[in-house]
């Protein structure tokens, strides 16, 4: 779709985005993340059809190390190799690019509800580092103006954690 197309279904990405939000109607990002393995992409519960997902499976994935098998993406050695490892910043730079201008987009139209999953192997190291950095990122970017959720599909017992313990 062109820019002059987008503008004539309501948003043009030349103008200045404005947010007229209450807390009735704020947009909804719901993250998660998931072994293609086991659970597979999630589902959308919002009756938008899906949202965007991310595979995680091309970046190496610290499970191949024994001292990091038993850990997930939300344990500090975890993280700290993830942060390290120029693949996974410059796959995260795409997405925060990507999901910034979905969420402008979306907080634009007055949409309710955003998805973004993010898949690996096994759904433990990668997807759920990738999940937190996301909402991490989102929550500083945009504050109030939209809800955050995370959720991880494989390791229920990680979505009430706070990230970087």
């Amino acid at each position: 779709m062109s820019a002059s197309q987008a503008g004539r279904r309501g948003f043009d990405p030349r103008l200045p985005l404005t947010y007229n939000r209450t807390w009735q109607n704020l947009l909804n990002v719901k993250i998660y993340s998931f072994s293609y393995k086991k659970s597979g992409i999630p589902v959308d519960d919002s009756s938008n059809g899906g949202g965007f997902v991310f595979d995680c499976r091309f970046i190496y994935n610290p499970g191949r190390e024994e001292s990091f098998r038993i850990l997930t993406g939300k344990d500090k050695a975890i993280i700290e190799f993830l942060d390290n490892n120029n693949v996974m910043q410059e796959f995260l730079n795409s997405v925060f690019s990507i999901s910034s201008a979905a969420v402008d987009n979306y907080l634009h139209r007055n949409f309710t509800n955003l998805m973004f999953s993010f898949g690996c192997t096994g759904g433990q190291h990668r997807s759920v580092y990738s999940a937190e950095r996301l909402a991490e990122y989102l929550k500083e970017k945009y504050g109030n103006k939209i809800n955050v959720s995370v959720s991880h599909n494989e390791f229920p017992e990680l979505n009430s954690q706070d990230l970087r313990q």
